[in-house]
C-alpha cells in the first residue's frame, strides 16, 4: 500500500475516532437545529478543512525539527493522553452555547464556518491532526483527518436527528478511549523499539 494511502487512512481514523464524543460534535448538532444539514456539512467541512490544513503545516515544522524515535514516542503519550481526554469527556456548556448562539452572522454557511472554527481551534482533533502529521505527509493527513472530521459530524447529526437524547454517549467515549490507548500503545513499543535498535 502507498504511502499516500496509509497517511489518509491513519489519518481519516485517528480523526474519526478523535471527534467520537467530542464538544464539536454537540457544536454540529445544535448548528444542525438551526441550519440546514447540507449548509451544516458545509460549513464544518470548509472550517475542518482551514484547521488542519494550519495543524499539518505545524506538524511538518515539527517532524523536520525533532529526530523520528522522539516523535513516535511522543505520539504514542499523545494518543493516551487522547485517550484519557476522550474518558474525560467534552461538554458544551450554557455559556459556550450561548457564545456560539450569540456569533450568527448574516449567512448561514459562514455562521457554521465561523462557530465551527473557533470551537476547534486547540481541539483534540487538532492536537491529534497534529501528532498524526508528524507521522506521514501533510497531504494525506490534511485530506484524511477532513473527512474523518466530518464523517464522524455527519453521524452524530443523522443520529442525533434520529435518536435524540437516547446515544449511548458513554458507550462511545469508552470506545473511542480504548482504541486511543491501543494506539498510543503500539506507537511507544515502536518509539522505543527505534530507540533501542
Amino acid at each position: 500500500m502507498s504511502a499516500f494511502m496509509v497517511g489518509l487512512g491513519v489519518s481519516a481514523f485517528a480523526i474519526f475516532v478523535a471527534e467520537m464524543g467530542d464538544k464539536t460534535q454537540l457544536v454540529a448538532m445544535s448548528l444542525a437545529t438551526r441550519h440546514r444539514v447540507l449548509t451544516v456539512l458545509l460549513g464544518i467541512t470548509a472550517a475542518t478543512a482551514a484547521v488542519h490544513l494550519g495543524s499539518v503545516f505545524l506538524a511538518e515544522f515539527l517532524g523536520a525539527a525533532i529526530p523520528t524515535d522522539w516523535l513516535t514516542l511522543t505520539a504514542g503519550i499523545a494518543f493516551l493522553l487522547f485517550g484519557a481526554w476522550t474518558l474525560r469527556g467534552d461538554e458544551m456548556t450554557a455559556k459556550d452555547e450561548e457564545r456560539a448562539a450569540s456569533r450568527r452572522i448574516r449567512s448561514g454557511f459562514m455562521t457554521v464556518f465561523v462557530v465551527f472554527l473557533v470551537a476547534e481551534l486547540g481541539d483534540k482533533t487538532m492536537l491529534a491532526t497534529i501528532t498524526v502529521g508528524t507521522q506521514h505527509h501533510w497531504l494525506p493527513v490534511w485530506i484524511g483527518s477532513t473527512v474523518g472530521m466530518v464523517a464522524a459530524d455527519a453521524i452524530a447529526i443523522a443520529l442525533g436527528a434520529v435518536l435524540g437524547k437516547k446515544l449511548p454517549e458513554r458507550a462511545i467515549q469508552i470506545g473511542a478511549a480504548v482504541l486511543f490507548f491501543a494506539a498510543g500503545a503500539a506507537m511507544l513499543v515502536q518509539g522505543a523499539w527505534m530507540l533501542l535498535a
